[in-house]
């Protein structure tokens, strides 16, 4: 008899609900914080939300992770349904959610914790993978080991038209945002070794930055997995997006790519414009 095996991930994945349905992933959301009201993310709140706050208040979320006890009514639900269960988290760097996930793991037999050591599509690349590992016949064991291996390779970035979002944050000081802003700066947000930190700085207007940053990170393709490719945005003007989709087509012949919006967690930290586009390479970052 083979295996029944559940893919699973918390929300900040940001896969699409047709993605989510399609391939039958289970999302566990985590909590938002606006002031003094509290949220499920992509239940009972959206980025717009956050944003419709943040211009009548100047304050932005906080967000709490799943806690054990979630987690672990969770792993009961579906494992006394017969399942293995493959769990994928946010980066542990960036939140307490994997390391709850693990703890509650332990309590079950075949039940696996990933820590994608990313973010956003990030992780959804690599929850994406792991539903096609299930259909091709390999464990959850299996699973969670060669994900983990590939959690090295994917190649996670973001354009940011403002720092305003960061600066709010505590994330950048003052000077850097108001120095960003009068010599027109684009920071590129990297993430590498499950930390966001600052890559190539762009200098222009929003679009054409765009442009040069998704030539700078496809580049010729040669060490490019093309199995799938993410644009994912935080609700960017479409004409925008839909230039990017283009460039990325022109550029590189991804057999899947997906557009998504961003969820509420890049979303708060980053604001509404922001762009990414997230793949996997075929050797690991550096």
């Amino acid at each position: 008899m083979s295996e029944k095996i559940l893919i699973a991930s918390d929300s900040t994945c940001d896969l699409s609900p047709e993605l989510i349905e399609q391939n039958n992933i289970k999302i566990l959301p985590l909590g938002v914080s606006l002031g003094e009201n509290n949220f499920i993310d992509g239940v009972d709140i959206t980025p717009d939300d956050i944003y419709v706050h943040y211009e009548k208040t100047k304050q932005l979320p906080k967000t709490a992770a799943v806690n054990v006890a979630e987690f672990s009514a969770f792993f009961e639900k579906y494992v006394n349904e017969g399942y293995s269960i493959v769990m994928f988290t946010i980066s542990a760097q960036m939140s307490s959610t994997y390391n709850n996930a693990r703890l509650a793991a332990e309590e079950f037999e075949g039940v696996y914790s990933v820590n994608t050591e990313n973010l956003s599509t990030g992780g959804g690349l690599l929850v994406l993978s792991a539903c096609q590992m299930a259909k091709e016949g390999m464990s959850a064991k299996e699973i969670a080991e060669k994900c983990e291996q590939i959690a090295k390779r994917v190649d996670a970035s973001f354009i940011i038209d403002s720092l305003e979002f960061l600066y709010k944050g505590g994330r950048c000081s003052a000077l850097e945002a108001l120095g960003a802003n009068l010599l027109q700066l684009k920071p590129c947000i990297t993430v590498r070794g499950g930390k966001m930190g600052v890559g190539k700085k762009y200098r222009g207007k929003f679009g054409d930055v765009l442009k040069k940053y998704i030539s700078d990170q496809l580049g010729n393709g040669e060490n490019l997995e093309l199995d799938y490719v993410f644009v994912t945005h935080a609700g960017c003007d479409p004409q925008i997006v839909d230039a990017c989709v283009e460039q990325v087509k022109s550029l590189v012949p991804f057999k899947n790519l997906f557009v998504t919006r961003a969820g509420c967690t890049i979303s708060s930290h980053c604001g509404r414009n922001t762009l990414g586009v997230l793949f996997i390479r075929k050797t690991p970052l550096e």
